[in-house]
């Protein structure tokens, strides 16, 4: 079976607002869906919204994990053995320290874009015209589109050809009002995810807090939390009618 293109786009933006702590993208939502993909024989290509160094939020490195507000409270914050072959993969490391920005590729040639977390894209991605760009035309070119936890920000300015919202009338699922405010950052993100998909007219739905909960609705593929990153890309998989090997 040929390979299947998947373009993983990474967040470029550090700074959790206002409050003095670092963010980025969570790196188990990236090195999860990054091994499960390549695992199930997926082609990956890893870029970020401005390319360059990929951010990491420090409390999902095991060094710094449960040091502060990341995308679970403290107490839950553990390093998964994704994370461990990410950091321990000196090729994975040098994409991700000089990644291609977003603009240099070509959203034709994939057949599927996933957008992990982290708290950095409700910054970058919530904003960025060339990402809602993409999501926009690939959406409607019937290819797959997915993301997990803070990663649909990166969908509230996609839009279909007719100008309606991407999510409008989609089941979808993200990072959830309680989930922010377990962790402590109502007050510090730009805005609710779980709020702003609804008022695009998504059918929000969710799980328990920090348990793995995801949809499908077509091509649009979405996960509540950290927790769900493994979910989300076997639902990748399946819709390019691939499967993880079994272990």
């Amino acid at each position: 079976m040929p390979s299947h293109k998947v373009l993983i786009v990474a967040t470029s933006h550090a700074e959790l607002g206002s409050s003095g702590h670092r963010t980025g993208v969570w790196l188990e939502e990236l090195a999860t869906p990054y091994y499960a993909l390549l695992d199930g024989g997926a082609d990956i290509t890893l870029v970020s919204i401005r390319g360059g160094e990929i951010p990491f939020d420090p409390r999902s490195l095991p060094a710094e994990a449960g040091g502060g507000p990341g995308e679970e409270p403290a107490e839950r914050q553990e390093t998964p053995a994704s994370v461990g072959r990410f950091l321990a993969d000196a090729q994975a490391l040098q994409v991700s320290r000089n990644s291609p920005a977003l603009g240099s590729v070509n959203p034709a040639a994939f057949d599927a874009v996933f957008l992990p977390g982290g708290h950095g894209p409700m910054w970058d991605a919530a904003t960025d015209d060339t990402l809602a760009q993409v999501i926009g035309s690939m959406f409607e070119g019937g290819k797959v589109v997915a993301a997990v936890c803070h990663g649909p920000a990166g969908l509230v300015r996609a839009q279909r050809a007719d100008g309606r919202s991407i999510v409008e009338g989609r089941q979808v699922s993200a990072f959830t009002n309680t989930e922010e405010d377990a962790v402590g950052l109502t007050n510090v993100v730009p805005f609710l995810l779980e709020d702003r998909l609804k008022e695009l007219g998504a059918r929000f739905e969710r799980g328990p807090d920090w348990q793995s909960f995801s949809v499908q609705d077509g091509n649009l593929i979405t996960g509540q939390n950290p927790q769900s990153s493994e979910q989300v890309s076997r639902h990748v998989l399946n819709a390019l009618g691939r499967k993880l090997p079994v272990a």
